[in-house]
């Protein structure tokens, strides 16, 4: 049987470079703290154990990520690599595989990953390493006459022949838990910086000819880390180009692939099309044939097929049914659920309402708390006053109801099947089923009225 994987996330920096409070490995990428991909990496490895070392900003870390299933190790002070592996040894398993990943480096696949984790199983010791034009800052890859991994050797300690070497370190490793432990209790902080080093130990494998063996991210974003907000922001451009791409190997269309944001998980059906500069958060599913216009926010949303989607419309917690059309200028809050064929036109605003099968709210209008039956037309201006200043109260409207313009619907109140309320109008009872309801004051025109005249300042 394989051995159990222990995987060891470091995330203990503080992040200088960032000028921030929050701690670096909180800033969000795509939406989602760093340090939560390299989590969901993990996780589709089905480790037996994930221990998070953290540092700086105390227990912001652990309360910003909220995960109950992880190992959260405190590593103060924070005297390097070595070190903090060190903390986190006692909470792994001696038989396990331990694989070493960094909180600030979010776009490492868990493909690459378990290419690594094979590798140690075997009993050898994976490093994950690359070729860089421009090495600098980065520990070195020194290898002996016969091409084997020798040692690592940092920046600040290399030689002048060292430095020429352009295979560096990432710092992802993966090996034995038993070794890494025998190897960790031998460090010294003998070194330009005074700190415990993990990357020591490959020199102590290497001297015991346990077997090293390098392997390589299938692309160079896998291992960029984050230490400054130009990297962040360079970081977060590529990640947003890799879902640009997946989506269009999907056969998505996108009108301009560089001007998309997704910030969860977007789910796309055939023949879906969408416009520039769309946010999608959280999960967001389109159908088959779903159109979605310029400008458009959408959060947490269901559109079934055939659905469009005009531009500067936002959608958050809601269903949207086949064959609907909203937009432009729309907002629709949580709690709303749409029918087929609905239309929700320009500057109208929706919130935890049920709209049926082919109603229409074109123009200029808010809906909240309320249940719209199938059929109905809602003119413009119209509101459902929900909100007493204490309690929140439903407004129902049933089939095949017309609600005339500039209506106020003062809730509890429910408008009968097939019924007809008069522009302007404030209900504040019942309307009965197929009647026309009013409530308006006698129009008046006063004879010889004139209008006040701007006094002189002279």
């Amino acid at each position: 049987m394989s051995a159990h994987l222990n995987v060891v996330i470091l995330a203990a920096g503080k992040g200088t470079r960032m000028h921030s409070d929050l701690p670096k490995v909180l800033h969000p990428l795509a939406g989602r703290p760093l340090i939560e991909h390299v989590i969901a990496a993990a996780d589709r490895l089905n480790p037996q154990r994930i221990c998070v070392v953290y540092g700086h900003g105390g227990d912001a870390l652990p309360q910003a990520v909220g995960r109950d299933d992880l190992d959260w190790v405190l590593q103060a002070p924070q005297l390097g690599t070595g070190h903090a592996v060190q903390q986190a040894l006692p909470r792994l398993d001696a038989e396990a595989i331990a694989l070493i990943l960094y909180g600030d480096v979010p776009l490492i696949r868990s493909e690459t990953l378990q290419e690594m984790v094979a590798i140690a199983r075997g009993g050898a010791v994976a490093l994950l390493t690359v070729r860089l034009a421009n090495p600098a800052g980065y520990g070195r890859i020194v290898r002996n006459a016969q091409g084997g991994v020798e040692r690592i050797v940092e920046h600040k300690d290399a030689s002048a022949d060292e430095l020429a070497i352009h295979e560096v370190n990432t710092g992802i490793m993966a090996m034995p838990v038993r070794q890494l432990s025998q190897w960790l209790a031998r460090l010294s902080n003998a070194n330009a910086q005074g700190e415990y080093y993990l990357t020591d130990v490959i020199g102590m494998a290497a001297a015991e000819r346990v077997p090293i063996q390098p392997c390589h991210p299938g692309a160079m974003w896998e291992v960029l880390g984050v230490n400054s907000r130009a990297q962040l922001a360079e970081l977060e451009r590529t990640h947003q180009h890799n879902q640009a791409e997946a989506l269009l190997a999907q056969g998505v269309t996108l009108l301009d692939p560089k001007r998309l944001d997704i910030r969860g998980e977007l789910a796309c059906g055939r023949d879906v099309i969408i416009d520039i500069n769309c946010l999608f958060e959280g999960r967001v599913q389109l159908a088959d044939g779903v159109k979605i216009g310029a400008h458009c926010v959408l959060k947490n949303v269901e559109v079934e097929a055939e659905v469009e989607i005009l531009p500067f419309t936002h959608i958050e917690g809601a269903r949207i049914g086949a064959g609907s059309r909203i937009g432009p200028y729309a907002r629709i809050r949580p709690g709303t659920e749409l029918a087929e064929r609905t239309h929700i036109g320009n500057f109208v605003e929706l919130k935890n309402s049920q709209v049926g099968f082919d109603s229409k709210i074109n123009h200029l209008s808010y809906v909240g708390d309320a249940t719209v039956g199938s059929r109905v037309n809602i003119g413009a201006g119209t509101i459902t006053c929900n909100y007493d200043g204490a309690n929140k109260h439903r407004t129902v409207i049933e089939d095949e109801a017309f609600i005339g313009s500039d209506t106020q619907l003062v809730a509890p109140v429910t408008v009968g099947r097939g019924a007809t309320l008069g522009a302007g109008t404030t209900l504040t009872r019942d309307a009965p089923p197929g009647q026309l309801t009013l409530s308006r004051p006698k129009q008046l025109t006063i004879a010889g009225w004139k209008r006040p005249v701007k006094k002189s300042k002279a």
